[in-house]
């Protein structure tokens, strides 16, 4: 942060919200101005002040508890157009090419967003039946492959309050609703790397997640892939987690190099 300073040892102002944003990003989670402030080493009303032009103008957002906020629209807005330019998408979407015709299946990399993971690349299947969720569909946590990857990644406390506050809608019969099964099934996910939706969210379809992770093995994204399940059992479908995981890895090494928000 020291080569943020300037001569004095000061934070140029014009820079100050930019190094707010950065803190916020690199935290991954809901951040209060007390806790980004520890970073900063601002004056206790000027942190806040940049806090309240950041949620004024969009940027970011309270959360439900009053004290944190946490990336608002225009910011995801912001990271979303800048992935999907074509000269950044290019190795991404080679790979991601790769993992899908080695399985078959249509391929997805998603993105966290506030109320679910919205998908930001895809490679169909080449197979007549297919299911169309195209670029920019938003997709619950609690009942995607995607969803509970990510929620896998969220410390006890968190995770605890996403399950017990959220309405936990059925989607299909086998959509898992009961808030403390749903606990026990992060769990499992945790421990184990992947993530499956049976059903869960399409009747009919199946699908397998892995996290995408940036060097501090922070989750970025997922990388997962979905199936009729007509074609494709889900014990099937587990048995390509590896081949998951190794296209995880090749797309982590692109975020240093601006491939992948990092």
């Amino acid at each position: 942060m020291t080569e943020a300073k300037d001569k004095d040892g000061a934070i140029p102002t014009n820079l100050r919200p930019l190094l707010v944003l950065e803190a916020m990003a690199r935290a991954g989670v809901p951040v209060t101005p007390t806790e980004v402030n520890q970073t900063l080493g601002l004056p206790k009303p000027t942190i806040h002040r940049l806090f309240a032009t950041l949620e004024a103008e969009g940027f970011i957002q309270r959360e439900i508890d009053g004290r944190g906020y946490s990336p608002g629209q225009r910011l995801r807005w912001m990271a979303t157009g800048l992935l999907s330019s074509l000269r950044i998408r290019s190795a991404r979407v080679a790979i991601l090419t790769q993992i899908a015709e080695s399985i078959g299946e249509t391929c997805n990399i998603a993105l966290p967003d506030r109320e679910g993971m919205v998908y930001l690349d895809r490679v169909e299947t080449k197979w007549p039946l297919r299911i169309q969720l195209p670029v920019g569909t938003l997709v619950p946590f609690y009942c995607t492959a995607a969803g509970k990857m990510y929620l896998s990644q969220l410390d006890e406390k968190h995770l605890r309050n996403y399950v017990t506050s959220g309405a936990l809608t059925a989607r299909t019969d086998a959509t898992i609703t009961d808030p403390d099964a749903l606990l026990e099934e992060i769990r499992i996910t945790r421990k184990r790397g992947y993530s499956t939706d049976n059903a869960e969210f399409m009747d009919g379809m199946i699908a397998v997640a892995v996290p995408i992770l940036e060097s501090n093995g922070r989750l970025v994204s997922t990388l997962s892939f979905h199936a009729p399940e007509t074609r494709l059992s889900l014990r099937d479908a587990v048995a390509h987690v590896p081949q998951l995981k190794a296209a995880a890895q090749k797309l982590s090494s692109l975020i240093d190099e601006g491939g992948l928000p990092g």
